[in-house]
This record gives C-alpha cells, sequence and structure tokens, in this order.
C-alpha cells in the first residue's frame, strides 16, 4: 500500500510540474524576462549529471535507473538556482512568487528535518537502507544543501514581511 501512494503521489507530482512547465511555455510567455535570466542551464545540468554518473545508489535495479534517480536528487537540490538568480537580478520579488519560494524552502526545510530525525531515530541504519558507498551521505548532503540555497530567502522574505512590506527587494549578493 505504501509503495502505491508513493506512486501515486510522484504521479501527481509529475501531472502539475508537466501543467506548470506548460503554463510557463505557452499562456505566460510573455512575463519571461530573458535579459534578467542569466545563468545558464548547463552551469546547472553538467555538475548533475556528472556527478550522477560518478556517485549513484548501489542497489540491485539497473544502472541507468541509479543514475537516474541519483541526478533527479542532485539536480532538485539546485533546481531553485536560476529563479533565485532571475530575482536577484530584477532586484524585487513580486509576492505571489515570494510566497512560493518561501513555501518551498519551508517544504525542503521540513522535508530535510524528516530525514535527519530518521537518521536519528534508526540510529543510522537509514544509511544501509540507501545504500552503501558515498551514495547515502550524498543524498543527506543534498538535502541540506537545498534547504541552505532556500535558507537565504527565506531570512529575506522573513524580514520583508515583518517589515510590512509588500514587495520584497533584495541585496545584490544573495545569489
Amino acid at each position: 500500500m505504501e509503495y502505491d501512494i508513493h506512486t501515486i503521489l510522484d504521479l501527481a507530482t509529475l501531472a502539475a510540474t508537466l501543467w506548470v512547465n506548460f503554463m510557463i511555455r505557452y499562456k505566460l510567455k510573455a512575463s519571461y524576462m530573458e535579459d534578467k535570466d542569466t545563468l545558464p542551464l548547463y552551469y546547472v545540468l553538467v555538475p548533475c549529471a556528472v556527478l550522477a554518473v560518478l556517485i549513484h545508489p548501489s542497489t540491485s535495479h539497473n544502472i541507468l535507473n541509479r543514475i537516474s534517480w541519483a541526478f533527479c536528487v542532485y539536480l532538485e537540490a539546485v533546481s531553485v538556482l536560476p529563479q533565485l538568480r532571475v530575482m536577484q537580478n530584477t532586484k524585487i520579488v513580486e509576492p505571489f512568487t515570494a510566497h512560493y519560494v518561501f513555501a518551498l524552502g519551508v517544504a525542503r526545510f521540513l522535508s530535510c528535518a524528516h530525514w535527519v530525525l530518521q537518521l536519528v531515530d534508526t540510529r543510522g541504519h537509514l544509511l544501509v537502507a540507501l545504500g552503501y558507498g558515498l551514495w547515502p551521505s550524498m543524498f543527506l548532503i543534498s538535502e541540506v544543501v537545498q534547504t541552505f540555497i532556500l535558507a537565504d530567502f527565506c531570512y529575506y522574505y522573513v524580514k520583508s514581511v515583518f517589515g510590512g512590506q509588500l514587495v520584497l527587494r533584495l541585496p545584490s549578493g544573495v545569489v
């Protein structure tokens, strides 16, 4: 039953992601600020791909599946960097976007806390369940990296909200 629920949630996430991509590419294309999008995607994709080939799960699954899983974990950890770069270049973040990125940061913090608590609760046996070698550590490090990337934005978001500002203004060195 647990695996069925995860599969349903993964399919729902995939459907939502495809819908968002469709909306951005076709319906909201006019709102795209190409001059502000200065982070080349290969800066994010290539290191993740190389890392996935070098460090991936040591399960009994097909090697392509294991590398793909590792690539997704690494890419998820840094996938918000292009959006943060656009926000840094515009210097002003619209409220809806700020709320979304803050919610993403809270979700990542809770996910990271979940994995840390699972690690403590299982007294390290979780690492064995994830496999052997560098993969279990890299999986957890990826969670922490993504949490810290978003923590900086969340700091400025909370500071802005408590300051009574409707629009978030980022300093130049955030990303």
